[in-house]
């Protein structure tokens, strides 16, 4: 196969062939064997607790990366909050951003979705999240030379081509690996070659994932050294515990002999005495007895140690978790009445970030530059945060604020709540359509009386079909000639506004117009059209 033009870390060409060799494997003799760490977690104290975190400040990192793994084995609510936080990162959903539209960027990110939605790729993100345990996690990538997938293939022809592939991850041990004694920050691999420094990573092998927890060394930013001590002080108290509960946790046994007893008599009640505890029976003289006296009584004994080991989960739960309320659940505090997710959301966007931006530095950059050679700008890796969105709040504010005439695009509102677009022709819900029934027009007219308002408002009820016809025509037949009926109303008003010159007279001689209107004829026909349309819906409702 030819070289590659793509450069490794000493600005030179390398082969491709050579990815596919695999560079940290552990083996049995060498010096990454997986066996010869021993433990650390048996025989901590103080001392020894602070000699590790020492050591691995200073660049001897294999005692504490062994304790770290052992905190995890050893101690069930370490275990339980690490493994929450890891797996509320690895089980975000996924997705590829396209630098443009362009065709070729397309192609390439097409290739990249292809390679994340492989199953190997969530387990590789769970075995890089080991890092916030221990500060860094380093996962080797196994390359293999594929033909490129939309080529076709005669029969005789040999399956060889440029196509890189990961065909899968190894994750390898941390303590294979050390910081350079300059920066502490360049990780490089343990060899036989050099035992002193080791060697540099070799290019597009190695993902290597060291999260920002806290400025400063990786190795010191691991949670493992943050909550060690809160490990240690817990695994004091619940001894103590075991050994209080040995001692005033059962009932004394007490063997009581009489003055002629001989020696014989007093070593065969001392022997029951003993067994009782395990046999639960024993067989003694009839001139002893034995008493069971009640357990010591410590006044609050037990409860420090218990409140001891509590407050010490607390801490550990604040360090990993950023909060107490998923763990704790105290009635009515928060994590009980108010909804709070498992991790923080500020540390989960915080976690989630740093992932993607390792998977885009090593992975996505890799498979990129060996398929499609170098690019300006390469497509993106995302794991996604999706806040949970307050349904109720937001269907209370466009209740009130749709009517009042706020645009609001549906296929946003879906989105919000989680909701497809629906498929063409499928059953849809929604509120049932009535349709409006006549109102009487007022402005057409030019009545405002209060008779026409309450005939209005009589009309526009929504009444049983038969009741909204028959109103129809009484409105009908109430317009037909509403001019005549109203003329001799304000006829009387014409002819004084045409008689005067001002409006003060024209206010004065209102006062005597009212004997001159005569609206006999629109009252009777209002109290006629009032009359039937009461009728009207009093027969539609069955009255």
């Amino acid at each position: 196969m030819a070289d590659s033009l793509i450069l490794d870390h000493h600005g030179q060409p390398f082969k491709k062939t050579e990815l596919s060799k695999q560079v940290a494997a552990p083996s049995m003799t060498g010096i990454r064997n997986i066996w010869n760490f021993g433990t650390q977690a048996e025989w901590l104290s103080p001392e020894r607790l602070a000699q590790i975190l020492r050591d691995a400040a200073e660049g001897d990192a294999d005692a504490y990366l062994t304790l770290a793994e052992e905190m995890e084995e050893r101690d069930p609510h370490y275990a339980s909050v690490l493994g929450t936080r890891k797996r509320a990162v690895s089980g975000l959903p996924t997705m590829v951003e396209a630098v443009t539209d362009d065709k070729k960027d397309q192609e390439i990110t097409d290739a990249v979705r292809a390679l994340i939605r492989r199953p190997e790729f969530h387990d590789m993100a769970d075995d890089l999240l080991d890092a916030l345990g221990k500060g860094f996690s380093v996962v080797e990538m196994n390359w293999d030379t594929k033909r490129q997938p939309w080529e076709p293939r005669t029969r005789n022809e040999k399956v060889d081509g440029e196509w890189q592939e990961v065909e899968g991850y190894e994750h390898r041990d941390p303590r294979f690996f050390q910081f350079d004694r300059v920066s502490g920050k360049q990780l490089r691999i343990k060899d036989e070659a050099d035992m002193l420094d080791g060697l540099p990573l070799p290019p597009h092998k190695f993902i290597v994932h060291k999260p920002r927890l806290k400025t400063g060394l990786p190795i010191r930013g691991g949670l493992a050294r943050l909550v060690a001590v809160s490990y240690m002080c817990k695994s004091y108290t619940v001894t103590d515990w075991l050994a209080f509960a040995e001692v005033f946790g059962m009932p004394l046994r007490v063997g009581r002999y009489n003055p002629n007893a001989t020696p014989a008599d007093i070593n065969t009640l001392i022997n029951a005495i003993a067994n009782i505890g395990t046999d639960a029976a024993a067989a003694i003289p009839d001139t002893m007895r034995i008493d069971f006296e009640s357990p010591g009584n410590v006044s609050g004994g037990a409860d420090v140690f218990k409140n001891l080991a509590e407050w010490l989960d607390k801490q550990v739960s604040k360090a990993v978790l950023g909060q107490t309320a998923s763990t704790e659940g105290t009635p009515g505090k928060l994590g009980n009445d108010d909804a709070q997710d498992d991790v923080r959301t500020d540390i989960l966007k915080a976690d989630a970030r740093q992932l993607s931006n390792t998977i885009n530095k090593y992975l996505v950059r890799s498979f990129v530059d060996l398929n499609f050679g170098p690019q300006a700008q390469y497509p993106r890796v995302e794991f996604q945060v999706i806040e949970p969105e307050d349904t109720e709040a937001l269907t209370a504010a466009l209740k009130e604020l749709v009517p009042l005439g706020l645009k609001v695009e549906a296929s946003v509102i879906r989105d919000k709540l989680g909701l497809p677009d629906p498929e063409p022709g499928a059953e849809l819900l929604g509120a049932q359509q009535q349709t409006p029934a006549p109102a009487l027009n007022q402005q057409h007219h030019g009545c405002h009386c209060a008779h026409c308002s309450s005939t209005a408002t009589a009309i526009n009820r929504q009444l049983p079909d038969p009741a909204e016809q028959a109103l129809d025509e009484l409105e009908q037949d109430g317009l037909a000639n509403w001019q005549q009926q109203i003329d001799p109303v304000l006829q009387p008003i014409r002819d004084l506004l045409e008689s005067v010159d001002n409006a003060e007279d024209f206010a004065a001689g209102l006062q005597d117009l009212l004997d001159e209107m005569d609206d006999s004829d629109l009252v009777s026909k209002l109290a006629l059209q009032m009359f039937l349309a009461n009728g009207a819906g009093d027969a539609g409702q069955g009255v």
